[in-house]
This record gives structure tokens, C-alpha cells and sequence, in this order.
């Protein structure tokens, strides 16, 4: 199949799925399978392969994201019904104002995210943006997008992160150079992405019918919780939120620091995976939030068991995403696309840039996007200075930043976890993503003009 058929197949099958959802009303997950079976048939895979490369694009994100979301939701769920989000949020409103704590809340998304990869790090701090929301009485839109956009930022640009460090390593730039020079530039890039997640809030979202029952909007008749008379403290709900987060700092820097056969450190490597540290965050959170405070086993289950059925739809669609997103990729949609751009002759940097944020509209994943587009570069960077070689490693990560569109499975947990519908979410989580890949491309251009 040729380049430009295989391409307009592309843009041809977001066009669809963007109609289906936002026209015809059909449900995301629906959509995505529907246009994930058109495009699959439409590019010639084989009938016998078809449903095998959409159980694989599915089965292989669920496989990472399930636990975590399921543990996640109900960690939050232990903290709402005990009112502990909303006592931290009122101390920090009271103490900085809501601006100052939109601003400080974003500042603690970039440190968080540094170690923690992106839907791992958002899920985490799902209920302080609902607690915020509420003692604010704003959208919750006001703290996830600014926090949202900050932790992909630093998942696509720093060596913490599986992509730029894979990147680094096909392209030989220099690990050190390459966090430093992130950390600078992701700091401007940040500061962009609050002010347009800023500017972008001025506007009025119509938010799901979940997310207002979350923050118990939609049902003010509602009856008030148990043992909120005396809530527990901001301190003891940071510290719940922080820790599975620091477990997984430990067990990353035991990973890397000690030998293999260090009993030690498999232990740390152990409690420090993503799953593991939010089983112990969520133990925690139930002895110290419910059953001390005098909460039944009864009611506890029956908060859990609450918290799995609002989990499940993001699950679910953002397994559809994983799978729309490998079918792309099987089609050849993106080594098309690559062939294509890599026959303009571009200059290096602005080359992978563009082509890297080609990749990730295209089919989604942004570490796909900048390995492939790393792999691609691997004979044109040869002769390079070091510096040279960790700005055109960076000029690819922040295209990965960009578009992130309804291919993409983080797209669907941001926009599912803030209530935002498929437009909204275009409008808004796109939009952010996009300006600040671009600003990140801007500084590193800038910058291989004067280094």
C-alpha cells in the first residue's frame, strides 16, 4: 500500500472516530474498536490477525495500567470518604489562596513526576484535585491540567523516564548532560503550560455525570460521611500520598545502585514497583483513615468495592486507545510516515521535532514516537558534540510532548479523571500538550544556536 494511502487512512480513521463519539454520541470504547477493525482491514492485515493485534494493543496497556488504576481509585476513595482531601485542601487554600495553590500544586506534580511515570503519577494525585476542587468549589480541571501537563513534560524529557533514556542510549548522548539540560528547559516549558492551562480555564467545561458525583456536585441531597467531625490532618494525607511515590524513588535507586544479587535490593525493587507501593499506600490509608477511626470492615468494602466501577471506564477506553493505537502501528502507518519526512532533508533538530510529533499524532505512544524517531537519526548524528547529540535527543522528546489525541491512551485518563468530553478534551488537554511540546522545541533550537 502506498505512503499517501496509508496516510490518509489515518487521518481518515481519527476524522471517524472523532464523529462517532462526538456526533453520534457512541460510547469511546465502542468507537475505538469500531475504527480500530476499519483501520485493520482497511491496511490489509491479515483476517487471522486482526483481533490478535487488538487483544495485543489492549492486553499489552491494561497489563501496566489496570493494578495501578484500580489501586489508585480506591486509595482515593479511602481518602474522600474519610475527608481527608478536603482538610488538606483547606489548609493549603486557607494558608496561599486558591491561585498560589494552583501554582504550588503544580510545582509538586513536576518533582513527583520526575520519578514516577505519567498515568502512575496522575492517578496518585487524583484525589488531592478532587479535594482542592471541592473546598474551592471550582473544576477540577482548574488543578489537573496545569499538574497533568507538568508530569508529561518531564515523562518525555527526562532519563528517569523509559523514552528519553532509550533515546539517549540509540543516539549516544551524554545520561548527565541530558537530565541537566531537561530539568532547565522542562522548568520554561512548565511555566508555559501553566498559563495556558490558566488562560484555558477561563472557559466553562461541561464535566461527566461521574466526575460530578465524585465531588458530590451533582447530588447535594446526598448524606454527609462518617467520622468527618474531625477529619484527619493535612500532614497524615501528604504523607499517605507521598509515600508510595518514595517507594518508588527507593526501589528505582536500589535498582541502579546495588548489585544484582543484593538481597536488599530486591527487596526495594520489589515494593518499589508502581503496584506494590500503592498496595502498601492503600493498607496504610485503610488502617489509619477507616478502620482506627472506628470504620467497619463492612463499610470499608463497601467504599472499595464503590471506587472499582468509576475505575472501569477509564480502564477500559484507555485499553480501546492501546489498541487503536497498535493497529496503527501494525498498518505501517508510522514507518510511512517517517519515510516520508525523512526525504525532506530538514535540519537535524527541527527534523526530530517534527518528525517525532508526526509519530506520536499518528499512533499515539510518545516513547514510541521518540524511540522510533531516535532509531531513525542513528547515522545522521554521527560526528556530533556531545551537547549537540542531547539537544537533538531533547528536540525529539518534546515531539513526543505534542498532540496527544484520542490514539493515545493518556489522553483518555486525563480526560476521563477530569470529566472533560472528547471536545473538551481537544480544546483543552490537546491544546496544552502541543504548546508546550512546542516551547520545548523553541528553547532547544535557541539553544543549538549559541552551544
Amino acid at each position: 500500500m502506498s505512503t499517501a494511502l496509508l496516510l490518509t487512512l489515518a487521518v481518515a480513521s481519527v476524522l471517524i472516530l472523532l464523529l462517532l463519539v462526538i456526533k453520534v454520541k457512541i460510547h469511546p470504547f465502542v468507537a475505538l474498536l469500531v475504527v480500530s477493525l476499519i483501520v485493520a482491514i482497511s491496511t490489509g492485515i491479515p483476517a487471522d490477525d486482526i483481533m490478535k493485534v487488538i487483544v495485543s494493543g489492549m492486553g499489552g496497556l491494561l497489563g501496566s495500567i489496570t493494578i495501578i488504576i484500580v489501586l489508585g481509585a480506591m486509595l482515593g476513595a479511602i481518602i474522600e470518604s474519610s475527608g481527608g482531601a478536603e482538610s488538606l485542601a483547606q489548609k493549603f487554600t486557607h494558608t496561599l489562596g486558591i491561585k498560589r495553590t494552583v501554582a504550588a500544586l503544580t510545582m509538586a506534580a513536576f518533582i513527583l513526576g520526575i520519578p514516577v511515570f505519567f498515568e502512575v503519577g496522575f492517578i496518585i494525585v487524583i484525589p488531592l484535585i478532587y479535594g482542592f476542587a471541592k473546598v474551592a468549589k471550582v473544576s477540577p480541571i482548574k488543578y489537573g491540567l496545569p499538574m497533568a501537563g507538568v508530569m508529561l513534560t518531564v515523562h518525555v524529557a527526562l532519563p528517569t523516564h523509559p523514552g528519553p533514556a532509550a533515546a539517549a542510549g540509540l543516539l549516544g548522548a551524554d545520561m548527565g548532560w541530558l537530565m541537566l539540560l531537561g530539568i532547565v528547559i522542562s522548568i520554561p516549558v512548565g511555566i508555559v503550560g501553566y498559563f495556558v492551562a490558566r488562560s484555558m480555564n477561563k472557559k466553562h467545561y461541561q464535566l461527566s455525570v461521574t466526575v460530578l458525583e465524585q465531588l458530590q456536585l451533582a447530588k447535594p441531597e446526598s448524606s454527609p460521611r462518617k467520622n468527618q467531625d474531625q477529619p484527619p490532618s493535612a500532614w497524615l494525607i501528604s504523607t499517605l500520598i507521598v509515600i508510595p511515590i518514595i517507594l518508588i524513588v527507593v526501589g528505582t535507586v536500589a535498582h541502579t545502585a546495588l548489585p544484582a544479587t543484593n538481597l536488599l535490593r530486591q527487596l526495594l525493587t520489589l515494593i518499589g514497583t508502581p503496584a506494590i507501593a500503592l498496595l502498601i499506600a492503600l493498607a496504610l490509608s485503610a488502617w489509619l483513615l477507616a478502620l482506627r477511626r472506628g470504620t467497619s470492615r463492612e463499610r470499608l468494602s463497601e467504599i472499595l468495592d464503590r471506587a472499582i466501577p468509576s475505575s472501569a471506564g477509564v480502564i477500559l477506553v484507555a485499553g480501546a486507545g492501546g489498541a487503536f493505537g497498535k493497529v496503527l502501528v501494525e498498518s505501517g502507518v508510522g514507518k510511512a510516515l517517517a519515510m516520508s519526512l525523512e526525504t525532506i532533508h530538514l535540519p537535524l533538530i527541527p527534523a526530530a521535532f517534527i518528525l517525532s510529533l508526526a509519530l506520536r499524532a499518528s499512533q499515539g505512544s510518545a516513547t514510541v514516537a521518540i524511540l522510533t524517531t531516535s532509531g531513525l537519526l542513528t547515522q545522521a548524528v554521527t560526528g556530533l558534540s556531545d551537547t549537540q547529540l542531547v539537544l537533538v535527543t531533547l528536540s525529539a522528546c518534546f515531539g513526543g510532548l505534542g498532540l496527544s489525541h484520542v490514539n493515545d491512551a493518556g489522553f483518555w485518563v486525563v480526560t476521563r479523571y477530569l470529566g472533560l468530553s472528547v471536545a473538551d478534551g481537544l480544546k483543552t488537554w490537546t491544546v496544552l500538550t502541543t504548546a508546550m511540546g512546542l516551547t520545548g522545541f523553541i528553547i532547544v533550537w535557541g539553544l543549538s544556536a549559541v552551544m
